[in-house]
């Protein structure tokens, strides 16, 4: 059994889109609406500077067609921290500024650390146990993305497998790329695109990734990505979301489309 692979772009208020994504003439108002039929997936990347109102969320979720999904990039203030277990007040401020409002559009929650943050084994268990496993009877699920070499670790994996967080799988020149799945989903951020190729992503490139994402949905981990331990198939599947993010950004979200194309391709044959 395969699960879903779904590839999107982070936010879509982006002026450089405009007349290269966006057709030229296209009202602001009406960016979500476009970018939300062609994509499948988009990470609210706002929410990580600042709160935003109940009013805002809902008016996403109408904005878009059945089956879409946004992803939540949560608050700095809950991750920003010397001790990381002292987040639950930061963490209860971001759950509940209203992301029940996306109603079935709510995916994973990114919780993001800063690249000196080193894993601290106690510290991070503490953290991960206030994470809560849902919101008003709405299911929560939570991805992790570390950019310190010290979560390279097995301890670090296993005690995000033992409560189904995923570990963000990193694609950047100066954070370490940890391919291990440690949940029933995979969430990738793929950051090393190039606004000179039309397509962010070279065509080599683009199919690697549709490969490595196909083998994620299926159970598996990708043979040719690194790993700490090594990695039990799973059965059932998994779902996946992965992000065109940072460089390459004007073309990210051809990016998403053409790995998208290749996936679709994948499933016709």
């Amino acid at each position: 059994m395969s699960g879903q692979v779904r590839a999107g772009i982070g936010g879509w208020t982006f002026e450089p889109w405009r007349g290269v994504f966006y057709p030229k003439g296209l009202r602001q108002a009406d960016e979500l609406a476009y970018a939300s039929a062609r994509l499948p997936v988009i990470e609210i990347n706002s929410t990580y500077y600042s709160s935003q109102k109940p009013e805002s969320f809902a008016k996403w979720a109408a904005a878009t067609p059945e089956g879409f999904v946004f992803t939540v990039k949560a608050s700095r203030f809950c991750t920003n921290r010397k001790v990381l277990s002292d987040a639950g007040e930061s963490i209860g401020k971001f759950l509940n500024q209203g992301l029940v409002e996306l109603g079935d559009r709510l995916g994973p929650i990114l919780w993001q650390f800063m690249a000196t943050k080193r894993f601290d084994p106690q510290d991070f268990e503490g953290f991960l146990n206030l994470l809560p496993e849902s919101l008003e009877g709405r299911p929560l699920r939570h991805a992790v993305e570390v950019r310190h070499e010290s979560f390279a670790e097995a301890a670090f994996l296993d005690m995000c497998r033992a409560r189904n967080v995923a570990v963000c799988l990193t694609e950047h020149a100066e954070f370490p790329m940890i391919a291990d799945p440690t949940a029933d989903f995979v969430y990738a951020r793929l950051m090393t695109g190039a606004d000179e190729i039309e397509t962010g992503y070279a065509d080599e490139a683009l199919d690697r990734w549709a490969r490595r994402l196909e083998t994620y949905a299926k159970g598996g981990a990708p043979a040719d990505l690194p790993h700490v331990a090594p990695v039990a198939d799973r059965g059932d599947g998994r779902e996946v979301f992965a992000f065109f993010i940072s460089e390459g950004k004007v073309r990210a979200p051809a990016a998403a489309q053409a790995l998208m194309a290749r996936l679709k391709g994948a499933d016709a044959r």
